[in-house]
């Protein structure tokens, strides 16, 4: 089969090459891959900012059908309609594991990243990490369930009443799903951007999001103050990953309000002003992908209408077609690219 791989570190080192059909294991599940999407973390690991254990198969957003089950496996069978956690293994022993906090456990392999994902025909993936697709998600919408469920999982770590404001910086795939997420909790909610992210920021107003901004054009912290009588945001989750938007944050929040990091930056080290952060007794809250409990949840929102994943995909591409959809990417035409297998 033809595998999108990561063969080297640094820029650019993406290859097809033809990799063996995996076989399935004890206690395993065998895929074949409909759609993957690409991820932030794919294009970062293309330009050399993030490190994955080369060479692997990259491709950890995707749905498919179940084709093989492995001994032990009797929650799946062929043909099962399914989609993964990027966990693949993990030691099960850690106090995180234990907790069910898998994403913090330090001997964590994640698919796609340390162990073959899914820019391919065919993946292996563990049998607690699979979930099937409820009825009213298709196979498109599946593909992104992880990324719904890492902003489900950074809504988790906050806390949303009723008419809270909530803002969202970064009109990206993640910034769309936050804002969704933080709408189905009864939050008003403002998501902005720049100038070169109309695409995304009409998208926001197509999802039903109360207010798209293009920070370009319009006073941002004046129009939250003017929305809350001067005490500004609630919450302000940064999805962006842009150093500017971490200091925006702490100017548009309220004393005492909620700060969650959800972007993950080029560089990881840039200033923050941790003197906002005391006067104003702001919360701050990371958020590293999902975790098990995570994923039921995310899909029940997309079984429900209450976020919809299907009409953030603007572009579909083949593997052997990566450049262009980097391109399609990085030029700001496209909000949500899958990737289809090939023969």
């Amino acid at each position: 089969m033809k595998a999108l791989v990561k063969t080297e570190l640094g820029y650019g080192h993406l290859v097809v090459q033809d990799k063996p059909v995996p076989e399935v294991g004890k206690d395993q599940v065998k895929i074949e891959v409909k759609y993957t999407g690409i991820c932030g973390s794919d294009i970062h690991t293309y330009e050399g900012h993030y490190k994955v254990k080369v060479p692997v198969t990259l491709g950890h957003e995707f749905s498919g059908v179940v084709v093989d089950v492995g001994e032990g496996v009797t929650e799946f069978k062929i043909g099962d309609r399914v989609t993964s956690e990027t966990t693949f293994y993990v030691c099960g022993e850690c106090e995180y594991c234990r907790s069910g906090d898998y994403n913090l456990c330090n001997h964590r392999k994640g698919l796609g990243t340390q162990q073959d994902g899914g820019f391919a025909k065919y993946l292996i993936a563990r049998k607690e990490s699979v979930h099937h697709l409820p009825s009213q998600v298709d196979y498109r919408s599946g593909a992104m369930t992880e990324p719904l469920a890492c902003t489900y999982h950074a809504v988790e770590k906050t806390v949303i009443n009723p008419g809270d404001l909530v803002v969202v910086i970064g009109p990206g795939p993640i910034g769309l799903f936050t804002a969704q997420v933080a709408k189905s909790r009864g939050a008003t909610v403002i998501i902005a951007g720049l100038s070169h992210d109309q695409i995304r920021l009409s998208k926001a107003e197509e999802l039903g999001i109360d207010y798209a901004i293009d920070i370009q054009k319009r006073d941002l912290q004046e129009f939250v103050h003017g929305l809350t009588d001067g005490y500004g945001a609630d919450v302000v989750y940064e999805c962006s990953g842009a150093i500017p938007a971490a200091g925006l944050a702490l100017d548009l929040l309220k004393k005492k309000g909620q700060y969650g990091q959800v972007g993950i930056f080029a560089k990881p080290e840039i200033e923050f002003d941790l003197e906002k952060i005391i006067q104003k007794e702001i919360q701050v809250v990371g958020s590293r992908s999902q975790k098990s409990s995570d994923w039921e949840p995310s899909l029940e929102l997309m079984n429900s209408g209450r976020v919809n994943a299907r009409s953030m995909v603007t572009h579909e591409f083949p593997i052997t077609e990566w450049e262009q959809a980097y391109q399609a990417i990085k030029k700001g035409e496209a909000i949500k690219v899958l990737l289809t297998p090939v023969d």
